[in-house]
């Protein structure tokens, strides 16, 4: 199987082999699928770190969620519900701030850790209010353990969101305890201390991680007795490769959507995703060439979004006004700001810089090189140069995190994608004070952000959710350190005779899997 993130080359050289399987009668997917034996899913990352407190998100959660027990998940489908996983005998509310649970026995970490009881529970929640992914747990006083199996998780207040928000996705993993004390560990990265799912997995740096049924799990087997999840980064590169049957299901990019909508490949199910996501340019408000607010505003007006919209993503992405995806309480519709490049001269003027230079970085993916161009294109209009700088994923992530080095103190502007729970407090987490340095790299703070953060938490009605969190995407735009691009739409092509665990957002569940054949 070809190294599709590393060679494009080795991928077209396979499809020799691929003619002489077609030969014979039977596609690679036939081959694959047939008897639910294995599949060949598209990566579009490597994974950097599968410790739930402190990942990045995305293909991490998905391979979180595959190789590790939950209390409970969100099922399949385009509705957002969530139900008690397979390892759970019973889960549920007793009042608004006690959720009690019991878990199936006899379930075995491997490693010769021992059984899967209430303390790992116990462990792994109370230890996420410590982590980087802390925010989701705010509402989370402590879980107390009746018994080997029994257990409470106890709300400092009623929280509606806390499910979706903390437990059913990849942050409401559980990790063994006693691995982590026999290791004397606090934290870990890819090297999984112990694995309890469905699947067990194997990780092969650059190229995929092989996911083979765990022998260790005694509930219903999956589906497929292995999945592969090969890395193939372009979106272009991994379209190529399903037509050519070497992978069974990819994610389709922005600009070849509105193609395959119209003129799928034989035996595929199309899907669009609205999704969770959210896409636009960040700047360094700490950098000392970005510290005047009238530079940035006048970047926020140098940018014809609209232009970004129909050549980057096809016309078919929403333009966006905030981080608040539609469908939820506080979504935006309007800025404060438009394209005007006279009023962005006039603001640049004002502020008495001349000849400025800038680097802009970004992901190296179509449709961000392609947002990239344009507003390399629109600032040169108004005197400010941009260099581009295209980043595979690895370097891409860690710009921003002062852990991971010192390329945030001359990070200057950024294109980011975003995504996270069906409820604006998800979203709005991780521009608090708290993640600076972290994930707000933007390196900005307001008090009454924090404040009106601290609110959304407990406020219970609607239409005053709705003021708290339009008022938070108010502040984030006045800071002028936002260019809101979109809420990027998911598309993903599959074979027809899988039926995939997507979830309403776009995201993967393979422990919810299915064969059609």
């Amino acid at each position: 199987m070809s190294h599709f993130s590393q060679s494009r080359r080795k991928f077209i050289s396979n499809t020799t082999a691929i003619a002489a399987t077609a030969a014979s009668g039977l596609t690679p997917q036939i081959l694959s699928a047939a008897g639910h034996k294995s599949l060949n899913l598209r990566l579009h990352r490597d994974i950097q770190i599968l410790d739930p407190g402190y990942m990045i998100g995305g293909a991490e959660g998905t391979t979180e969620k595959a190789i590790m027990p939950t209390l409970m998940h969100v099922r399949a489908g385009d509705s957002w519900e969530w139900e008690p996983s397979g390892a759970v005998e019973s889960l549920g509310y007793t009042d608004p701030t006690h959720i009690a649970f019991k878990l199936k026995p006899g379930l075995m970490w491997d490693g010769g850790y021992g059984e899967f009881t209430a303390e790992d529970v116990k462990f792994s929640y109370e230890r996420m209010k410590q982590s980087e992914w802390d925010g989701k747990w705010t509402a989370m006083e402590r879980v107390d353990v009746i018994d080997k199996y029994n257990g409470v998780i106890v709300m400092n207040q009623s929280f509606g969101p806390f499910p979706f928000v903390a437990l059913t996705g990849a942050t409401g993993c559980i990790v063994c305890k006693a691995a982590f004390e026999a290791l004397g560990i606090t934290q870990y990265t890819t090297d999984v201390p112990a694995q309890l799912g469905p699947y067990k997995m194997e990780w092969k740096p650059k190229d995929r991680l092989i996911f083979t049924a765990h022998p260790n799990w005694t509930l219903e087997k999956p589906a497929y007795e292995n999945i592969n999840w090969i890395l193939i980064e372009d979106d272009n590169t991994a379209e190529l490769a399903y037509e050519a049957g070497e992978v069974d299901l990819t994610n389709v990019g922005p600009l070849s959507l509105i193609r395959y909508k119209k003129n799928p490949p034989a035996d595929t199910t199309m899907r669009i995703v609205a999704g969770l996501r959210y896409t636009w340019m960040g700047m360094n408000t700490d950098h000392p060439k970005l510290k005047d607010i009238r530079v940035r505003q006048a970047l926020q007006h140098a940018v014809d979004v609209d232009s970004i919209l129909q050549a980057g993503y096809g016309g078919v992405a929403p333009k966006s006004y905030g981080i608040v995806p539609p469908g939820l309480v506080g979504k935006r519709n309007e800025s404060k700001y438009s394209y005007d490049p006279k009023k962005a001269k006039e603001l640049l003027d004002s502020s008495g810089v001349s000849g400025l230079s800038l680097t802009l970085q970004t992901l190296n993916r179509q449709e961000r090189m392609t947002a990239a161009l344009i507003i390399q294109a629109n600032l040169a209009e108004i005197g400010v140069q941009v260099e581009i700088i295209p980043l595979d994923t690895g370097p891409f992530w860690n710009l921003g995190q002062e852990s991971k080095g010192d390329d945030w103190k001359d990070l200057q502007l950024w294109i980011m994608r975003f995504g996270g729970a069906p409820d604006p407090y998800d979203h709005f987490q991780w521009f608090r004070k708290a993640q600076v340095g972290v994930w707000n790299w933007e390196r900005w703070s307001d008090a009454e952000f924090e404040e009106l953060y601290e609110k959304g938490i407990a406020e219970t009605n609607t239409e005053e959710r709705n003021r708290i969190y339009l008022r938070m995407g108010e502040i984030m735009e006045d800071t002028g350190a936002y260019l809101w691009i979109t809420h990027e739409p998911e598309g993903i092509m599959h074979r027809s005779s899988i039926d995939p665990g997507i979830l309403p957002d776009g995201r993967h569940d393979f422990r919810q899997y299915r064969s059609k054949g």
